[in-house]
């Protein structure tokens, strides 16, 4: 078990060191980072469909795909949650099975269910993000069909690019929610997987963060 939590450890600080990598180099280069761009041309958007004519089915097909995604999403998580419960009893059999000679390690019922209920939590975890999404991008179907008024200093163009950017990362972290479920199954067959996996999986991010050049 005292290497497990070792393991654990480690995999926390390098995501932990990866993320204040990512930030400290949006910060210095913000045409670096995807993320950036991505709200970038989320703003260009909205600011296409508001101040053109006959985008409002344009911006009503877009929406929908957008919350198709997310709800197609939200229901993988959902039974993504009920798999592995239903399958729950038999995973800590098949992690002694399939563990490789030489590096098995006494059975702890306690470890085993730190790291069912950490799968579990993830899981949820990304439920809740593409329920959220979907909930924003709801909102902006309403908001980016509205007439813009003069007199508020577009503030409803500044409300619906913020209501889309959150549903837009909403969206994002619910997808890395499942990326980080990975490194927590591989967890299950022991410590060395889960750090080999977590590198793996930053490795993979450091790719998708950056601008595609």
């Amino acid at each position: 078990m005292k290497y497990d939590l070792i393991a654990l450890t480690v995999s926390c600080l390098l995501i932990l060191a990866y993320y204040l990598y990512l930030g400290s180099r949006t910060h210095r280069l913000p045409d670096s980072s995807v993320h950036a761009l991505n709200a970038k041309v989320r703003e260009r958007w909205v600011d296409m469909v508001m101040n053109k004519d006959n985008m409002e089915i344009l911006a009503i097909q877009t929406l929908r795909n957008s919350v198709m995604a997310a709800n197609f999403m939200a229901s993988t998580s959902i039974l993504l949650i009920i798999g592995t419960l239903n399958i729950s009893e038999k995973m800590g059999q098949w992690a002694l099975d399939w563990h490789p000679y030489g590096l098995a390690q006494t059975f702890s019922t306690e470890l085993w269910q730190l790291k069912l209920c950490l799968l579990l939590l993830n899981f949820a975890i990304a439920f809740y993000c593409f329920s959220m999404a979907i909930r924003f991008f709801n909102h902006v179907g309403y908001m980016i069909n509205l007439p813009a008024d003069a007199s508020s200093e577009n503030r409803l163009y500044k409300q619906t690019c913020a209501y889309l950017n959150r549903a837009g990362r909403y969206y994002t972290l619910g997808t890395r929610a499942f990326f980080f479920g990975l490194p927590i199954i591989l967890w299950f067959f022991g410590p060395y997987f889960l750090v080999l996996a977590t590198l793996g999986l930053i490795g993979g991010l450091s790719m998708l963060d950056k601008v595609p050049s």
